[in-house]
């Protein structure tokens, strides 16, 4: 059986560090191994899920309709956690498909399974949105609109005070959605950063998370990981 491999990963570094990318190629290579398949050609999408502009997923469709290849991932949610998209793939690819994680689903059983995924998706926005209402609800507030310029007057300790106070309730709410995430099954600093990234949630500043700062937000907790 020759096969097409398509893998996901959700960031750039993920992909240069092979975090995820590893675990998926181990997974396809066993199962080649199992049904004495093997991969003519590889490809490997640095994006997030929810998007369905994928190149690397459009060039191995392709690759396998030209071949007659089958079509072979990892898991079904690495292809996408969208049911539309996951149908329109199967109605429209002219070529076998295998989650190695359900190699005997038939086509059926894949929408069921898409159904699921983009469930469990809108579940975990769904708890984002739930956390931080409840952090907020507590008193915390993501910073001051006014800053400390409105204390100025009250002389530079006022101010930074203020700078503080607005620093630790970031990190109060920040903390409060990272702890939800660990509870997920996410425990490095590199996952955990990239499902804040997919989850559209961004730094104080506005800026993408990274492994050191998370490492940074949980160091402020007397519970954090090692």
């Amino acid at each position: 059986m020759r096969c097409v491999s398509y893998y996901r990963v959700s960031t750039v570094k993920q992909g240069r560090s092979g975090l995820g990318l590893e675990a998926q190629q181990m997974a396809v290579s066993d199962y080649l191994r199992r049904h004495n398949g093997e991969s003519i050609a590889d490809y490997v999408e640095v994006e997030s899920g929810k998007k369905n502009d994928r190149p690397q997923l459009a060039a191995a469709m392709t690759h396998c309709r030209r071949t007659g290849a089958t079509l072979v991932i990892a898991k079904l949610d690495r292809l996408a956690r969208n049911v539309a998209f996951i149908a329109n793939l199967m109605e429209a690819s002219g070529f076998e498909f295998v989650a190695v994680d359900m190699p005997l689903a038939s086509r059926f059983t894949l929408h069921i399974l898409a159904a699921v995924a983009e469930h469990e998706a809108r579940l975990i926005s769904e708890r984002t949105k739930v956390a931080l209402a409840a952090t907020k609800a507590r008193g915390t507030k993501l910073g001051c609109p006014l800053g400390a310029a409105h204390l100025r007057p009250y002389g530079n300790s006022a101010a930074v005070a203020a700078v503080k106070e607005g620093a630790a309730s970031r990190r109060t709410e920040f903390l409060a959605v990272i702890k939800e995430i660990q509870g997920e099954g996410f425990t490095t600093f590199a996952a955990i950063a990239d499902e804040l990234n997919s989850r559209g949630i961004r730094t104080a500043r506005g800026r993408r998370w990274h492994p050191m700062t998370v490492r940074l937000v949980l160091r402020s907790d007397t519970g954090s990981m090692a």
